[in-house]
């Protein structure tokens, strides 16, 4: 059974766009899983620039204007097993926009994936809460500041509400500062478990300039590995790093090889 998962966050700005990206190519490249990224931040879309799609025909706008079906929005990106079906960077694909199509749309691609991955608004607007009712589970991402953890409580409890499962939080560009709070402290604070921890890493910045994951461009990077094991928790298997014979084997084509 595919599982549609939404990443929401109650703040613009903590990462989530760039969770979705590595998180599907994380599952799709090391995983072997075959994944769908869907951006659902119709009013201000930015999956395909991080993955530098810049023209795409048909998008979800037009999806959910019921202009297209959803089959004629997926795109195959570079990465074996991962799809993208971005939103339109055009301000006039928004009108006739029907969000609340967003869970109807969603269902008809539970044959063509393992799981698909919903990149959410940020907050709790209308985009949102269709992205959210489209989704099985829902992974929050937030940063170790109060404001954004205090969003995380409200959108915990409207997922209570709306029967979707929370997965927990992943907290991001976590650094050693003595002001950030704690693990501990988000976790009392929303009522959730922090399932992931992925620091502060100049190489993400850097792979967003050259339009690719970082789980792609230094997959020996901090920021990577912990992507990396995060998507090995959403599917229940252990992230075991590469060693040096296994890099040598994967360069000379005979796979990764895994423990």
């Amino acid at each position: 059974m595919t599982r549609v998962i939404g990443i929401l966050s109650g703040k613009g700005g903590v990462g989530k766009t760039t969770t979705v990206a590595n998180l599907g190519t994380a599952l799709a490249s090391y995983y072997k899983k075959k994944v769908i990224i869907v951006d659902c931040n119709i009013t201000t879309s930015h999956l395909s620039l991080y993955l530098g799609m810049y023209y795409s025909p048909v998008t979800l706008n037009q999806v959910l204007t019921g202009k297209s079906k959803i089959h004629e929005a997926i795109y195959d990106y570079h990465v074996p097993n991962l799809k993208v079906i971005p939103a339109s960077l055009s301000l006039k694909d928004l009108r006739g926009v029907d969000v609340s199509r967003l869970s109807r749309v969603i269902k008809k691609l539970s044959e063509d994936a393992d799981i698909v991955l919903l990149d959410g608004a940020p907050g709790m607007g209308r985009e949102a809460m269709a992205t959210m009712r489209a989704s099985n589970e829902v992974l929050f991402i937030s940063t170790p500041f109060v404001p954004s953890t205090m969003d995380i409580i409200k959108c915990h409890q409207v997922a209570l509400e709306m029967n979707t499962k929370p997965l927990g939080i992943m907290l991001n560009m976590v650094g050693k500062e003595r002001y950030e709070l704690s693990v501990q402290e988000v976790e009392q604070l929303s009522e959730l478990n922090v399932i992931s921890t992925v620091p502060m890493d100049k190489n993400v910045l850097r792979s967003l300039a050259l339009k690719t994951p970082v789980v792609s461009f230094d997959p020996e990077s901090p920021a990577s590995r912990a992507f990396l094991e995060l998507a090995g928790k959403l599917i229940g298997e252990k992230y075991v790093p590469e060693t040096f014979l296994s890099r040598i084997a994967r360069f000379f084509g005979f796979g990764r090889t895994r423990a």
